[in-house]
């Protein structure tokens, strides 16, 4: 266990963090795509809804 415990240390001394800047930038962009995903899924919910009420739930 303490070798796996070992090696594990000496792996996580060699990972390399990402800077504040890069954690902002890449939250930023996670914000933004998910915006626009729910943005273009909700359209698309709609669009179905409304076809949906023209022709079957009529």
């Amino acid at each position: 266990m303490s070798k796996f415990i070992k090696s594990v240390i000496a792996e996580m001394k060699l990972t390399t963090w990402p800077t504040a800047k890069e954690n902002r930038h890449d939250t930023g962009t996670v914000l933004v795509t998910s915006i626009l995903f729910a943005l273009f899924f909700a359209g698309v919910d709609w669009v179905l809804l409304k076809l949906l009420q023209m022709f079957i739930l009529k």
